[in-house]
């Protein structure tokens, strides 16, 4: 074997080179361990990632082509081709600069509560404990219902090809959300019972996503009848009836986003995560060059080889989703269009997966430190695997109940869906907003070395006379005024997604057009309001210094 010396004696000796190997190795779980106890936080899940399987982990859980694709009618129609051209790029810069601000924090204290930590590290002492506490909550709900949306359109495309294949299919909203819980099933299969193949199975999935890509753009290039350059470029659609082209470019602009959302699954994986504080940001910032360099690249292809096909045409396809349509254009062939589509499908499905593993180790963190009703059950691990079952399959609870709502009505859905925007951002700018504040008055010190990195601590821990947390930059961090600059494009960019995102698709508004995440974002904060005040401000301290 190699690295292994035998000698006459009968003893096995290592060779150094091995001996070197094994030391890096401890080196680097002592520092992991050390670093979470800095944060008041016992090791107690397993770092079975590196930074490839987290870079495999967070580009399938955002799938941003694949995501392109399904999303593609909203800034189709609002927006047009060239609306959905400047508004990607619009939305790709400013989600790098939102992760660049997020990798800083997350280098300087990785933990799994990611947002809700950070707050309550960074906000005033008057504050610190109630603001900590709704970005938790708004995190929490974020990903809950981004794992119950990823699920919905997964398998309303299904239904989507079924229509395809078989015309004569009717079919029935009860019948998407069947199939939403057969892949949410699927998804608790692998965070349970084969769970630690998990970053080998991410691994993979990057290739596929990665090989997936050429799989479905070259054939869509090659036989596409192309369209010219200056409908792409200049072609604005207004199908909202808005009273300018500018603000309806805005309101298209939820689709770009979605297919950026959860970037941020590497945070709340990061006590998974060997060398979290280096491996984390990194793994954040890569997947959204790599995933923005494959989600534009397509986005130009599917828009140039869009051909014969009318905007009223693309709008109302019977299959729901206009990349269908596209791909029937392009190949001429069900058969065909078909076996692309699944492709997107299948990878769907592997983001659900992934969906489940992050929006988990949230609702985790967040009990652990009793933010959450039953937190003495939900911050349990499951001692022979070291996963949070409990919280796997009570977010699958929750998921599959908010599967019911779209029986009732998608519209009502899709309001879970802009729920995602909402809750997910809210959380954002909340840490960001407060890092800037920070950075400005200079409150976060150099390190001298890596090693002399200070605890990260929250109220009762550390805290001076004057009620100040001493803080320092993490290994990553943006120097000076680029720093201070991402930050404050980021914050803005944030303010404006929220903002749109509360926006209905058309100007003249009924039930069937109403965006219903206004309602259910103020039903949730106004719960966790009145939750915290009659009872969790009794329980809840903030992020809670078990070592």
């Amino acid at each position: 074997m190699p690295g292994i010396q035998e000698v006459f004696d009968g003893t096995t000796h290592k060779s150094p080179e091995h001996t070197q190997i094994e030391l890096e190795h401890q080196s680097s779980y002592d520092r992991d361990r050390d670093e979470l106890a800095r944060l008041g936080k016992k090791q107690v899940l397993k770092r079975n990632f590196g930074f490839m399987s987290m870079l495999g982990f967070s580009c399938t859980i955002m799938v941003t082509w694949e995501g392109m694709l399904v999303l593609f009618l909203a800034g189709y129609q609002n927006g047009g081709p060239a609306g959905l051209i400047y508004g990607f790029l619009f939305v790709w810069v400013g989600t790098l600069c939102v992760f660049a601000t997020l990798g800083e924090l997350a280098s300087m204290a990785p933990t799994s509560g990611g947002q809700y930590y950070w707050v309550a590290m960074l906000a005033p002492p008057s504050s610190r404990r109630f603001l900590s506490y709704i970005t938790g909550w708004l995190n929490v709900i974020g990903w809950q219902a981004l794992l119950a949306s990823g699920a919905y359109l997964c398998a309303t495309i299904i239904q989507g090809l079924i229509v395809l294949n078989y015309p004569e299919y009717n079919a029935q909203r009860w019948h998407g959300t069947l199939l939403l819980w057969s892949i949410i099933c699927v998804a608790v299969l692998v965070n349970t019972v084969i769970v630690s193949l998990l970053p080998k199975l991410e691994c993979v999935i990057l290739i596929i996503h990665v090989l997936g890509f050429f799989a479905v753009m070259i054939p869509l290039v090659y036989m596409a009848p192309h369209g010219s350059a200056k409908d792409v470029f200049t072609l604005f659609v207004n199908g909202g009836g808005w009273q300018t082209t500018g603000l309806s470019f805005f309101v298209g602009l939820y689709g770009n986003v979605f297919a950026f959302l959860g970037t941020d699954a590497a945070i709340h994986m990061s006590e998974e995560i060997a060398n979290a504080s280096t491996n984390v940001p990194r793994s954040m910032l890569v997947s959204v060059l790599l995933n923005g360099a494959l989600g534009f690249a397509m986005l130009v292809a599917v828009l140039f080889c869009s051909g014969d096909i009318t905007a009223e045409e693309i709008i109302e396809t019977p299959t729901g989703y206009p990349f269908i349509a596209i791909f029937v254009q392009a190949t001429r062939s069900i058969g065909g269009s078909t076996g692309m589509a699944v492709l997107v499908v299948a990878l769907g499905i592997c983001a659900t997966i992934a969906f489940l593993a992050s929006a988990s180790r949230m609702t985790w963190a967040f009990a652990r430190d009793r933010g959450l009703p039953m937190w003495r059950y939900l911050n349990k691990v499951e001692p022979r695997s070291s996963i949070p079952l409990v919280s796997i399959l009570t977010t699958v609870t929750i998921s599959c109940l908010l599967a019911l709502i779209n029986i009732g009505s998608d519209v009502a859905f899709n309001g879970v869906i802009s729920l995602t925007i909402n809750g997910l951002y809210s959380s954002y700018l909340l840490a960001a907003g407060l890092l800037l504040w920070r950075r400005c008055t200079g409150a976060i010190a150099l390190p001298t070395t890596y090693e002399s990195n200070p605890k990260i601590v929250t109220e009762g821990e550390a805290v001076s006379a004057q009620g100040t947390i001493h803080l320092t930059w993490g290994p990553f961090r943006l120097p000076g005024a680029s720093g201070i600059a991402v930050n404050v494009v980021g914050c803005l960019y944030m303010l404006i997604i929220i903002f749109f995102s509360f926006w209905p698709p058309t100007r003249e508004v009924d039930a069937a057009t109403m965006n219903y995440s206004i309602l259910v974002t103020g039903f949730w904060i106004l719960f966790s309001i009145v939750y915290y005040f009659a009872y969790a401000k009794r329980i809840y301290k903030g992020p809670l210094m078990e070592v």
